[in-house]
């Protein structure tokens, strides 16, 4: 079992019977979907529903069976577990890196419990020292997003796949912001604010003062940090 694969199991303690869940994406939260969907098909949970952070999310959990619902149903959820790209030691979070990042979002401020899974890899004392931050933005005036972006103090790319532009499943655009040559992002609650009040962005990566825990697996096993401990 691999790092990714124990993280996923330990957090799997956090359901219980009738848990209106979140799924997160990437590949840490696809272990998980699957460690839930054995459970639920081995009849050992009872009476739970997810709601998907992506496409392909949900696409993993119907082929568990597992049932689904939307926020028009559920106006809150017990627990979302979802991955992270990057982890501080307020844990606060990079995430999008998965390309989910405004769904994401958007369940994950509709959880009781926001349960983060990662490996010790994701650790950083800096957030954006080590992986770019991902930005959703329209795909009006693509270019000029792009050029904003470049002048925050970071290197912006448009995201391409195979030379193709990465699209979300909301059908905007990604860009890359690389914070890696300046040690990371100077001030995160500042730069939250910018992205949010700049016209045309969508979302942003930066998931802060949400978590409320994270499991975290290393070579020394398995340890749980919790906010304010």
């Amino acid at each position: 079992m691999n790092l990714k694969q124990e993280a996923a199991q330990r957090a799997l303690n956090f359901v219980q019977d009738g848990m209106c869940l979140g799924l997160g994406s990437g590949s840490t939260s696809a272990y998980f979907v699957d460690m839930l969907g054995e459970r639920w098909q081995k009849g050992e949970l009872r009476h739970i529903r997810a709601v998907p952070t992506s496409q392909a999310t949900a696409e993993q959990a119907q082929r568990w069976g597992i049932p689904l619902a939307t926020l028009a149903e559920l106006t809150q959820l017990d627990l979302v577990v979802d991955g992270a790209d990057e982890v501080d030691p307020d844990l606060n979070l990079i995430k999008g890196l998965g390309k989910a990042l405004l769904r994401e979002k958007i369940v994950e401020i509709h959880a009781r419990q926001f349960v983060v899974i990662v490996d010790e890899s994701k650790l950083t004392q800096h957030l954006g020292s080590h992986v770019p931050l991902p930005v959703e933005f329209v795909r009006f005036a693509a270019q000029s997003h792009i050029r904003w972006l470049n002048s925050l103090g970071c290197r912006a790319e448009q995201w391409f796949e195979d030379g193709k532009p990465v699209i979300t499943d909301n059908g905007n655009f990604l860009a890359l912001c690389h914070f890696e040559e300046t040690g990371g992002i100077p001030d995160v609650t500042h730069l939250a604010q910018e992205l949010a009040e700049r016209p045309g962005i969508v979302e942003h990566g930066l998931f802060l003062g949400m978590a409320q825990r994270v499991v975290v697996a290393g070579q020394q096993g398995v340890r749980l940090l919790e906010r304010g401990s």
